[in-house]
């Protein structure tokens, strides 16, 4: 228990948890619910600790990844219309002072988000959002760094196709 009061002991510095903030944020969590889900992120840290197992090479990827799958549970679990209305709150608070041509894009943005497959929108949010590289996101994933290319490619793809049909760009 002391382990926990003491603030050096906290597993996120700072710019971790804020990165964990936004990957959560960018995948759809509301606001309300993010530091449930930087406890989250902190509680399996901690955990995967207790269990014996080695310390992440990079807890700040490992962090990102984790707070991205919680994203997804929580998006999974929610209506496409609930999560679309939180997301564009949020976007509200941090919206440029250019007006409505930044809401109209944000807008566009956050619903072509979330008409990407879940593994797609995963690796957008982890590259653009989290700023991780490719290398990161593919050991983190457990997958090729092949395969999250393919995924980045095809999900930009349809981002900027949904853009223009919508007229946004």
């Amino acid at each position: 228990m002391a382990l926990l009061r003491r603030k050096s002991a906290d597993p996120l510095d700072a710019a971790q948890e804020r990165r964990v903030r936004a990957v959560l944020a960018l995948g759809g969590v509301p606001q309300a619910d993010l530091p449930d889900g930087v406890q989250q992120v902190r509680l399996r840290l901690l955990e995967r600790a207790a269990k014996g197992y080695e310390a992440p090479r990079d807890v700040s990827a490992w962090a990102a990844v984790v707070a991205s799958n919680l994203a997804m549970d929580w998006h999974r679990a929610k209506r496409r219309q609930e999560r679309l209305g939180e997301r564009l709150a949020s976007l509200r608070q941090h919206e440029h002072p250019s007006g409505e041509d930044t809401s109209v894009l944000s807008l566009a943005v956050a619903q072509g988000l979330d008409d990407l497959p879940d593994a797609q929108r995963q690796v957008v949010v982890l590259r653009f959002y989290a700023d991780l590289p490719v290398r990161s996101i593919a050991a983190e994933l457990g997958v090729p760094e092949g395969t999250v290319k393919s995924r980045l490619h095809t999900a930009v793809r349809a981002l900027r196709a949904r853009l223009h049909e919508d007229e946004v760009v």
